[in-house]
């Protein structure tokens, strides 16, 4: 180990030392061969689509009559990006050489990368001469190079000369200490929580309760900052971000009654309503709410327990609940004349699935304590509004043949939920 003299100058970190160092056709390489790598890796597609959710969900739930032409657009970058990720899957598992470049890059990263972690430790770059930390610097701007030229046989040379030297002078301190790998696990984590808690989270359509608004197998992405920052197992919102759940609304929320599961229905009472269904029709307040029959004998897509597709026919209404617009199901056989009333508490909302009776919802014990208790369910349960349908794998899609019925529903691709 080279000892540093007392006057020497601490060294540089190694990133800040190769940034100082580059050519500016370095630097244009090395931007070329990031946006290179950015294009080509299997992430790109679905980070593309990623970023056009964000002001696509946005327009859709504030500018409703702007979906008939965002829909048909974002499914077409939709589909447009599977063709992106299946070809690039292809081209990177037949290209020999693309294969061998890609391994040798992740070697030269990774070999830089440790070496960027061990320099930035005070300690080590007290220990080192400032010659021997130019030399590693230097040695990393050859691996750089040769991996933007995409020559093979020079990055393995260059690639070899880097270990030389990393083994040579920072070989005692290569051995990653467990503070540094949880370290790095704890960030993860960390970051995908609050991505998770607090912005958005995906959700399964697992029945038929929210037919025909939300299919079986439809995956829906939830917005967790809507109604407020809910703090988890604690079960509380301490305070609103932009308002708080309406009438219309489809929520997810955990049970309040059975916490193991989670359950999506629609708001149809806010708190201090009086909610009564009469001959089928919804009353909030004294006031019915409007709804015609579109179809007497609708067909919709059930599924057994056992996991098999059925024809479930209902009629088919369509459903204006406080200027919300919505198809239900509802079956005129089993229809009673009178639901209710039901008197939502403060901090609470009364909800109903949209496939009338088929569904498990605060009219009858949201599927846990009966059809004799209603259940409310508290502002502190509900997840997040589900804003639209990013994936479907339901009812007689693509390949459905060959999984007993359920197929990728294109059609469905980027649905928004109303």
């Amino acid at each position: 180990m080279n000892a540093a003299s007392p006057s020497a100058t601490p060294p540089a970190k190694l990133a800040t030392a190769m940034a100082a160092r580059r050519t500016p056709e370095q630097v244009r390489a090395r931007r070329a061969l990031l946006w290179r790598e950015m294009l080509t890796s299997l992430w790109a597609p679905l980070c593309i689509v990623a970023i056009a959710m964000f002001p696509y969900t946005l327009l859709i739930e504030y500018v409703p009559t702007a979906a008939s032409w965002a829909q048909p657009a974002m499914k077409g970058l939709g589909l447009l990006m599977v063709a992106y990720f299946v070809a690039l899957l292809i081209w990177r598992n037949v290209s020999p050489t693309e294969k061998k470049l890609r391994r040798l890059r992740h070697e030269a990263h990774e070999l830089i990368s440790e070496n960027q972690r061990i320099l930035q430790k005070p300690q080590v770059r007290e220990r080192l001469s400032a010659p021997v930390t130019e030399q590693i610097t230097d040695q990393a701007l050859k691996v750089e190079a040769a991996s933007a030229q995409g020559d093979a046989d020079a990055l393995v040379k260059e690639v070899r000369a880097l270990e030389s030297l990393t083994a040579q002078h920072l070989g005692a301190f290569r051995k990653e200490s467990a503070a540094d790998f949880v370290g790095g696990f704890v960030k993860m984590l960390l970051v995908a929580l609050v991505f998770r808690t607090f912005i958005v989270e995906p959700y399964r359509i697992p029945s038929g309760s929210m037919l025909p608004t939300l299919q079986i197998g439809d995956q829906v992405f939830i917005n967790k900052f809507l109604y407020g920052v809910r703090v988890p197992f604690a079960n509380v919102v301490p305070f609103v971000i932009v308002r708080p759940p309406a009438r219309g609304d489809v929520i997810v929320f955990n049970n309040p009654v059975n916490e193991a599961t989670d359950y999506i229905k629609r708001v149809v009472g806010v708190p201090g309503d009086t909610v009564e269904m009469i001959d089928g029709v919804v009353y909030i307040n004294g006031q019915a709410q409007q709804r015609e029959l579109v179809n007497g004998e609708y067909i919709v897509h059930n599924i057994s327990d056992g996991g098999q597709w059925f024809d479930q026919q209902e009629a088919l209404y369509l459903e204006n609940l406080s200027g919300v617009p919505h198809q239900v199901l509802q079956t005129p056989a089993r229809m009673p004349r009178r639901e209710g009333p039901y008197v939502v508490p403060e901090g609470h909302v009364f909800v109903m699935g949209d496939n009338r009776d088929n569904s498990s919802d605060s009219r009858h014990g949201l599927g846990v304590t009966g059809y004799g208790k209603t259940e409310f369910v508290p502002y502190g349960h509900i997840k997040g509004k589900a804003m639209v349908v990013w994936l479907s794998l339901g009812y007689h899609g693509l390949l459905h043949g060959l999984f007993g019925g359920t197929g990728l529903r294109v059609d469905r691709f980027f649905e928004p939920v109303r």
